[in-house]
């Protein structure tokens, strides 16, 4: 079968010719539906180096993923073959206290995982291909009933790492409380979302693109706003002057975390959800008192499940541009372009 492939660090993806996947015991091989583009995929592409992860290429693509299972392997039980799934993607040890808790993301026993801190799709094969072999059956959430695979496959990463940074921090999002989300693309459209339906909070969305402040402004901002040198100053004017309860920066450049910093309020949070390269300097004096300053990676598997659920009800939409296999690589070029307005999914199964 083909597969969209990343042959080495800073390299553009090729298709190849891969085998098929055949499940192992414990194991299932899943159908894919929809493969989601991730701004991630592109750090691999162009700026990971040989050493920076405890894994490396040659890898297939695609760490976003839904389908049908296709193939169980021996001793799998309470899946069906046909049943739509979705992929939970960070790929942990399975027995340590996080991996148990279902939070593989941090998993504490790396040298026993397959992918340390990886998956698929980062490190091992990925989606971005007709069919993927999935290690073990506890890393696939049945979709809930109507949920297209489409819809679904960026929700396991562009909507749970939003979601887990927004519920951590769901005791400061109270009536009267102001978040404020930087950078309104794959992962602020639905950082935003997740605060309207699961918060009493004013959200407040900042983004460089005036197109990406009117999609939040259908999506249900209470205020969008350009970035530029008074953004911190106009979000302290819609806050009464105290700033922002919470800020998720989903961009992560200097620029933004620069902002998160001059805008957040005393006693608030300031997540990094975005890796765009930036840097925090922290003193005692350089961020309001008792700002928390935290990152975060992905989210876990019951979080998924919360996810999908607020998907299926009709109160989290992705917005979803959708490529055939073949047009793969283009998704990643207009992803790089800036040219994507919410997510990009790849569907295997269409070929041009």
């Amino acid at each position: 079968m083909r597969a969209l492939r990343l042959p080495d660090w800073k390299s553009e993806p090729v298709f190849a010719d891969v085998e098929e996947p055949v499940p192992g015991p414990g194991q299932v091989v899943v159908r894919i539906g929809g493969a989601g583009v991730c701004h991630s995929d592109l750090h691999l592409m162009h700026d990971f180096e040989a050493g920076q992860t405890p894994w490396g290429p040659p890898f297939t693509l695609g760490h976003e993923n839904a389908g049908w299972v296709h193939a169980l392997g021996q001793g799998v039980t309470g899946l069906e073959t046909g049943q739509p799934v979705a992929v939970y993607g960070p790929w942990g040890c399975g027995s340590c206290r996080n991996c148990r808790l279902g939070i593989e993301t941090y998993c504490e026993n790396p040298a026993a995982a397959p992918a340390p801190g990886g998956g698929g799709g980062l490190g091992l094969d990925g989606g971005m291909a007709d069919l993927m072999l999935v290690p073990h059956a506890r890393h696939l959430v049945p979709l809930p009933d109507g949920l297209d695979p489409v819809v679904a496959a960026p929700l396991t990463d562009a909507g749970l790492t939003p979601y887990h940074a927004v519920r951590r921090s769901w005791p400061k999002l109270v009536p009267g409380s102001t978040a404020v989300v930087i950078g309104i693309g794959g992962l602020g459209h639905l950082a935003l979302q997740i605060i309207k339906a699961t918060t009493a909070a004013r959200v407040i969305a900042v983004d460089a693109r005036e197109d990406a402040l009117a999609h939040a402004r259908e999506l249900g901002a209470d205020l969008a706003l350009p970035s530029g040198p008074e953004t911190a100053s106009r979000i302290k004017d819609a806050t009464r002057g105290v700033g922002a309860d919470v800020v998720i920066d989903c961009v992560g450049n200097d620029a933004t975390l620069a902002l998160g910093a001059a805008s957040g309020r005393q006693l608030g949070d300031l997540t990094i959800v975005g890796i765009g390269g930036g840097s925090l300097g922290v003193s005692f004096f350089a961020v309001p008192y008792e700002l928390s300053v935290q990152t975060t990676y992905w989210g876990s598997r019951p979080e998924l499940i919360e996810v999908l659920d607020l998907a299926a009800r009709g109160l989290l939409h992705t917005t979803v541009t959708r490529f055939a296999f073949d047009d793969a690589p283009e998704a990643y070029r207009m992803l790089a372009r800036g040219e994507l307005t919410g997510r990009a999914v790849v569907t295997p199964g269409n070929r041009a």
